[in-house]
């Protein structure tokens, strides 16, 4: 197989197989991430995508999944994604789901048409790194797109009938803009159908320029209190009834496969956690993580 280090992959999607067709990140510009420096974007050769399909076929030739790799494979052109699709499918007849992760502006570049024939193809769901639905905080992190972007593109994808995810990154706004951050990301999110929502706080890692700027005072992140509070607001005001998922340095468990359902649970229990949850605890836990 050829894969090029560092590997991401939804722990969320089945994790098995793995199909790199592009390596690197088309932006790799965000403040807040490290995950592919010193990595640069390429397509991977089709030859070493057959290849990797027929070691994949001879392995689990029955496979109904597989998963996209690198950070943004849908930055292909729809012309170079249909042949990838349909060597899938020849290496791997069961084929049902095909998942991948992928940029917001991405999308740009497909038609609904097109999105739709990517589904008969296979492609099935697809997570996008929104991380906020709030312009100032887009800018302050170099997202390099807007929150009309978000709607306009994630619309595109409901008309094709592709689930999507949307992550929002709980802290990014800083003590400046939490309010702001919180509530104009819950009302972008709740004007859209997400097939699941996922939230995770800010973890600042050293060679990363939101890092550079905490520790020259020209950004205020928040404590873990702070990104409680702003993670309550968040949830108080959005609206829809997916899948929720939030990684958290807390132990309290948030998920639930209903937010509708299940939206006043997770409520009192931020509530509970931000009066009586250990703290410092939770900021011990975060100073350990050494990757998103």
């Amino acid at each position: 197989m050829h894969f090029t280090e560092p590997v991401y992959r939804n722990p969320y999607w089945p994790t098995y197989p793995l199909l790199q067709i592009t390596q690197g990140c088309t932006h790799n510009r965000c403040r807040f991430c490290s995950m592919y420096k010193g990595v640069g974007f390429r397509l991977q050769p089709m030859e070493y995508i057959e290849e990797d399909l027929k070691e994949i076929a001879e392995i689990v030739p029955d496979a109904r999944t597989i998963q996209l790799l690198s950070a943004n494979p849908l930055a292909m052109t729809y012309d170079k994604l249909v042949p990838i699709l349909e060597m899938v499918n020849r290496y791997l007849p069961d084929m049902e789901y095909v998942y991948t992760a992928t940029r917001v502006t991405d999308i740009c570049n497909k038609t609904v048409p097109q999105l739709r024939h990517l589904k008969e193809l296979g492609l099935r769901e697809i997570s996008l790194g929104v991380e906020s639905g709030d312009d100032w905080t887009l800018n302050r992190v170099n997202k390099g797109y807007h929150a009309s972007d978000i709607i306009e593109q994630c619309t595109k994808l409901e008309d094709a009938g592709i689930d999507y995810w949307m992550t929002f990154l709980n802290g990014i706004g800083g003590r400046s803009h939490w309010k702001e951050h919180a509530l104009h990301s819950a009302e972008v999110f709740s004007r859209l159908n997400p097939y699941v929502v996922g939230t995770g706080g800010l973890t600042l890692f050293p060679d990363t320029d939101l890092f550079s700027e905490a520790q020259d005072g020209t950004f205020d992140p928040l404590d873990e209190k702070g990104l409680m509070e702003e993670l309550l607001l968040f949830v108080e005001n959005l609206d829809f009834k997916g899948r929720f998922i939030t990684h958290h340095t807390s132990s309290m468990d948030l998920n639930t496969g209903n937010f509708g359902r299940d939206k006043d649970r997770i409520i009192r229990s931020l509530r509970k956690e931000i009066e009586h949850g250990d703290l410092d605890a939770m900021s011990a836990m975060r100073a350990r993580k050494r990757g998103l």
